[in-house]
């Protein structure tokens, strides 16, 4: 048997489902539709995918959901963290960009589902932001220390 390096892990919040694949990822999207918005509790969606061979789970198994006859959808059962994205009569798979451990390496390149487009969606780059440390006392950062399982294994 070879031995292949992944090029990219991943999982859910908790860390009951992870996961690697063995090559790098291609048409990087975001997607508006009203299916993904309802599944990731977001404006859009944002995807990455592989040939459904080069995606294996290092660490339990996903839940799944049939969001339309064409459709799949993966997640943890624990924790909710939505992971895949597939048509079902497709060899690609795609992963959900935030479940990366490092998702900053992987840049979206195309948008779909413009028509549920939301009009908030235009000016989110251009409000005011702060940094958490910002307006939490320390109380309050100590209660938010992360309970997530670290973005690596």
């Amino acid at each position: 048997m070879t031995d292949y390096k992944p090029t990219h892990t991943g999982g859910c919040q908790c860390g009951a489902v992870r996961y690697a694949l063995m090559s790098e990822p291609t048409h990087t999207s975001i997607c508006h539709c009203r299916m993904c918005q309802k599944a990731f509790g977001n404006y859009f969606s944002a995807l990455t995918g592989v040939s459904r061979k080069d995606l294996v789970w290092t660490k339990g198994q996903p839940g799944i959901f049939k969001s339309s006859e064409a459709v799949e959808r993966s997640f943890c059962r624990d924790c909710g963290t939505p992971l895949t994205f597939s048509y079902v009569e497709q060899d690609r798979i795609t992963v959900s960009i935030g479940s990366l451990d490092e998702p900053g390496r992987v840049m979206p390149e195309i948008q779909y589902g413009l028509e549920s487009k939301l009009p908030a969606f235009e000016v989110l780059h251009t409000l005011p932001g702060q940094r958490t440390e910002d307006y939490a006392t320390p109380d309050d950062l100590k209660k938010m220390a992360s309970r997530q399982h670290p973005d690596h294994d």
